[in-house]
């Protein structure tokens, strides 16, 4: 019998057998952790287009935002940049044409039509700027409060506690028994606050809610917003034009060209004469690819135009126009 041995295959006349060497193969890569997985809301690369015709229009190119859970913060833009059309993805009103969006367990961009309005009756409140369009010509105060946990199913004892808690916390519960046009601008407003937090949402969305109001009329509503903030625990994210609004909050959040571009940080410090003051620091904010946007002040006074030289330094980068 004749015998041969190549490798680890022994063969003969009459058997044939193989060996097999276990393989070691690599681990898999870990996979990168969800982005915003901390943040009660979070937006990756979100995208949305608006066709008219044969007209397209990227209202949103990419924006990234995270905010966290119990934060009051402001979102500032000029007319167009895309702040409304975020603010009515997050409101469930309108759907991204790509990204990701995710408020709390909720994904935005998979939900159906069935999802959208159990999202929009459960997890978020919206305040309009129109102050006629958040309530009900025929309705009084209390009774407008209580329509959205009649669409809910409450009971009708816990309705109405309900509905005198939250007037009674934006000091409108002497209008419990009025109609819209027996109240002022900045109490309806306030009433649809209350409209608003009816169904205990995780998040308070607000759309230029002080546009109409006048300044003084405009602090108070804005104050009743922070407040509920406070008590009740509530997200709020208010987009706005107003310098005096935008500087109350703690971050304020800039989109331009569709990206959120920069954002303002504040804090409150106690100096050494016992005074206290605002201290605000502005960041440029880079996007998930790396980008930042450049101010338009800081690109024509230094000339910086469609390339510019990157050098690394030991704590910072530099950026310097093209001499070409």
């Amino acid at each position: 019998m004749s015998t041969l041995k190549i490798g680890n295959v022994l063969e003969t006349n009459e058997v044939r057998a193989i060996s097999r060497t276990p393989l070691s193969l690599p681990e898999p890569p870990a996979r990168a952790p969800e982005f915003g997985r901390e943040s009660l809301i979070a937006c990756e690369s979100l995208v949305r287009i608006y066709q008219t015709g044969s007209i397209e229009v990227q209202a949103l190119q990419g924006l990234d935002l995270l905010v966290g859970e119990g934060e009051m913060v402001a979102v500032v833009g000029a007319s167009g940049s895309g702040k409304s059309t975020l603010l009515s993805i997050l409101a469930g009103i309108d759907a991204p044409t790509a990204g990701r969006a995710r408020v709390g367990d909720r994904d935005l961009l998979g939900m159906s039509r069935g999802d959208r309005v159990r999202y929009r009756r459960d997890t978020v409140g919206f305040v309009r700027q129109q102050t006629a369009a958040n309530l009900v010509p025929y309705l009084t105060s209390r009774q407008v409060v209580e329509l959205p946990m009649t669409a809910a199913r409450v009971k009708s004892r816990v309705r109405r506690e309900r509905a005198e808690q939250l007037l009674k916390a934006l000091d409108v519960a002497d209008c419990a028994d009025r109609r819209p046009a027996q109240m002022s601008g900045g109490q309806q407003q306030r009433v649809a606050i209350a409209v608003a937090l009816a169904n205990q949402p995780k998040v308070l969305l607000a759309d230029e809610p002080t546009g109409e109001l006048d300044t003084v009329t405009s602090a108070g509503v804005f104050e009743a917003m922070r407040h509920v903030n406070r008590e009740f625990g509530v997200t709020v994210v208010v987009v706005t034009h107003d310098p005096e609004v935008s500087g109350q909050v703690e971050r304020t959040i800039a989109i331009r060209d569709g990206r959120t571009s920069s954002e303002v940080l504040r804090r409150t410090e106690t100096g050494e004469d016992g005074d206290t003051r605002v201290i605000a620091e502005e960041y440029a904010v880079m996007d998930r690819a790396g980008r930042i946007q450049i101010p338009r002040e800081y690109r024509e006074a230094l000339e910086l135009t469609r390339r510019v030289r990157l050098a690394l330094e030991p704590d910072h980068v530099t950026i310097h126009s093209d001499p070409s």
